[in-house]
């Protein structure tokens, strides 16, 4: 039986479960591979990138789902899907991210619709959901950290995690709430290995008349993807961008930064430990390679021992 690469169930021989393909849209019946190969979708990613803005590591392209000849097309504008093929200087990142979201969302973190599909030559693909796009064209309004802190690309490290917390209290409509979404987020960034979540891989989102933080994007274990890691965080947090302890992160961070009460901090790390087992289980039936859920477990297995002892 195959995995569907979009809800990780076991369902058939076809590539994709008629739930997964659902989830995309109430009547897609069928998808059909991405027409490009691997080293296409990079190329058109180099061409495009200029046009799109969409600049990083990760080679990005803007796609949308043309139901009715039932494949992904890829756009220059108004496109609804954010796509990224895999990376030649990094291993397996689409798989990466894609459990890296999933674990995400089991400890309550909001993510939107994401998972993958095959290319071409039976590569995968991530793709995830445009959270600003509604209806026809329409857009919701939303900024990075970065331009809300007046600072740039170029200076989207130049920053602490300790200033996050004076951009939600400006902006936010209740900031308490986004403040704990902050915390949520950080233990888990700190657990997964994710020492890129510099100052444009958070967002406020203005939706149904209220400002908060946008759905979480960009969540990867990087720490095993890269050769040499050499930061637990991208934003230092209490001084500090390597070597955090359980003190800086519950203690310092939840309740002392960002004033959260004892319940709200016991109440999120109750929650996250209460996953981990449905961790495992994710990790395990994951498309990472053997090797590599080998060394995404063994991290976890050693921030958990730092976090929670």
């Amino acid at each position: 039986m195959n995995r569907c690469p979009i809800t990780y169930e076991l369902f058939g021989e076809k590539k994709y479960s008629e739930r997964g393909l659902k989830l995309l849209n109430p009547t897609l019946k069928h998808l059909h591979d991405l027409e490009l190969t691997q080293e296409e979708l990079v190329r058109e990613s180099n061409a495009r990138a200029i046009k799109l803005s969409i600049q990083g590591v990760q080679p990005k392209l803007s796609a949308r789902l043309n139901v009715t000849e039932q494949k992904f097309e890829i756009v220059d504008r108004n496109g609804t899907f954010i796509f990224k093929p895999q990376n030649n200087l990094y291993a397996e990142l689409p798989e990466n991210e894609d459990l890296t979201m999933r674990l995400a969302e089991k400890i309550g973190i909001e993510i939107p619709l994401h998972g993958m599909v095959y290319s071409k030559e039976g590569k995968l693909t991530y793709f995830i959901k445009r959270f600003d796009r509604y209806g026809k064209n329409k857009k919701l309004s939303v900024e990075d950290f970065a331009q809300l802190a007046g600072l740039t690309r170029d200076t989207k490290y130049d920053y602490s995690m300790e200033k996050l917390v004076a951009v939600i209290d400006w902006h936010c409509t209740f900031p308490a709430l986004e403040k704990l979404k902050l915390f949520r987020i950080t233990l888990f960034s700190y657990l997964t290995g994710n020492e890129d979540m510099h100052l444009k891989n958070f967002s406020l989102i203005s939706r149904e008349d209220k400002i908060e933080l946008s759905p979480a994007y960009d969540l990867l274990n990087t720490t095993i993807a890269i050769a040499n890691p050499q930061e637990e965080f991208a934003l230092p947090l209490n001084g500090k961008k390597n070597n955090l302890t359980s003190n800086d992160l519950i203690k310092y961070w939840g309740k002392e930064r960002l004033r959260l009460s004892e319940k709200s901090v016991s109440n999120t790390v109750e929650k996250i430990e209460s996953s981990l087992n449905d961790w495992h289980e994710l990790i395990g039936i994951s498309f990472l390679s053997g090797a590599m859920k080998e060394k995404y477990t063994s991290l976890l297995k050693d921030r958990k021992k730092i976090l929670f002892g």
